[in-house]
């Protein structure tokens, strides 16, 4: 039988191998966690749903400075909301 809900161990190992969606799935979990750490570290690993995650906690926080990381790590959104903030 095959397990249709790998433990985080088997998705850590399937995203050090490059594998997106493991990726995905592992933020996803992070953010349920509310592990800002563990979110931070995916994005550093190029986990675009990380950065989306971080991006949402960030504007909902008002926290601009995070948005100017989360920006310089790669996430094109959270430039997008940066700029949108300020202007508003």
């Amino acid at each position: 039988m095959v397990n249709a809900n790998p433990d985080r161990e088997t998705l850590r190992a399937l995203a050090d191998e490059g594998n997106e969606t493991a990726m995905d799935r592992l933020a996803d979990l992070a953010d349920a966690r509310a592990d800002l750490d563990e979110l931070s570290e995916l994005l550093d690993e190029g986990c675009l749903r990380a950065g989306h995650l971080l991006t949402r906690r960030a504007v909902a926080a008002g926290d601009l400075l995070e948005l100017r990381r989360i920006s310089d790590a790669g996430c094109d959104e959270a430039g997008e909301e940066l700029e949108r903030l300020l202007k508003a």
